[in-house]
């Protein structure tokens, strides 16, 4: 049984895209040249590595072990660079970053730009995902780092703080006088699951995290529009469209050019406080370490 380097980071592409197209895609592979790859590595174990539908494909048993261990080999080569310093001519160190909307529009774009000026060695794999999504990742070895509500389950894992994040409302003037009884008074989400909304993308942790809060209240989301930045959300909401859920740092932003209001929303779901999470601040590569001590700084 011979698997190189490209054999394993192939395989975890297939894996995370949840097909081998996306897979071929992420690896700059021909899918052909994938789908023969795939196809000798499960001939040399002697076991299917996927099971193959129409909707993409899932690991078996045996690929879900294959992934681990896969994963396992990459963290290794991680601290291995780390740790031959400068020795290591030519080899850089790669930190994989998971982290919620917030985090990745209003809270991290400062601080990774100055830890990656101040390490240019040190190049950080960034993905947004929700912070559930996030921390079952961080366990399996599928990151080296998270950022994550604490909303969510962090059992097993070693954390540090980050930061308090609000989530808040935002809509024209004269709508907002419609949702509140006074001026400062903080609106329940309840009151806004009927209103049309403009909000991020399907995709987005926060669109996700909203739909969720509404289906708990036995409704569904009412998103009109759907876009890929807080400011633009602002933008879509000044124009009359409807209402939108953002972080208050860029609702704030926002409102000093825009004519919007902004309403403190009621429940408590919308006040977070935002860890950094791993599995082990030990056993994280010295560049993984450097990143944790400046985040959580």
């Amino acid at each position: 049984m011979r698997f190189d380097l490209v054999d394993l980071q192939l395989f975890l592409h297939v894996v995370e895209a949840g097909s081998i197209t996306g897979g071929a895609a992420r690896a700059h592979l021909a899918l052909a040249s994938t789908s023969e790859r795939i196809q000798n590595m499960e001939a040399a174990l002697g076991v299917p590595l996927l099971v193959r539908g129409r909707r993409g494909v899932q690991p078996t048993a045996a690929g879900l072990a294959l992934q681990r261990h896969a994963r396992l080999v990459f963290q290794q080569l991680a601290r291995m660079r780390a740790e031959l310093g400068d020795h290591a001519a030519g080899l850089k160190g790669q930190v994989r970053l998971l982290c919620n909307t917030a985090a990745l529009s209003e809270y991290l774009p400062e601080v990774l730009a100055g830890f990656m000026a101040r390490h240019p060695d040190v190049d950080i794999d960034l993905e947004e995902r929700t912070s559930s999504d996030i921390a079952r990742a961080v366990r399996e070895g599928g990151a080296d780092l998270g950022i994550v509500a604490d909303t969510v389950d962090l059992s097993g894992l070693e954390t540090f703080p980050f930061c308090t994040d609000r989530l808040v409302a935002v809509a024209q003037p004269a709508l907002a006088r419609t949702l509140v009884a006074q001026e400062g008074q903080a609106v329940a989400f309840a009151r806004l699951v009927d209103v049309d909304h403009v909000t991020l993308t399907g995709d987005s942790a926060l669109f996700r995290y909203l739909s969720q809060q509404a289906e708990r209240a036995g409704r569904t989301l009412r998103a009109r529009v759907r876009l890929r930045s807080f400011d633009a959300v602002c933008r879509m909401v000044e124009s009359g469209v409807g209402v939108g859920i953002v972080s208050e740092p860029a609702a704030r932003r926002c409102a000093r050019t825009m004519d919007i209001a902004v309403l403190d929303l009621a429940d408590a779901w919308a006040l977070r406080q935002l860890s950094l999470c791993m599995r082990s601040f030990d056993e994280l590569p010295r560049h993984a370490q450097q990143l944790v001590d400046e985040i959580g700084a």
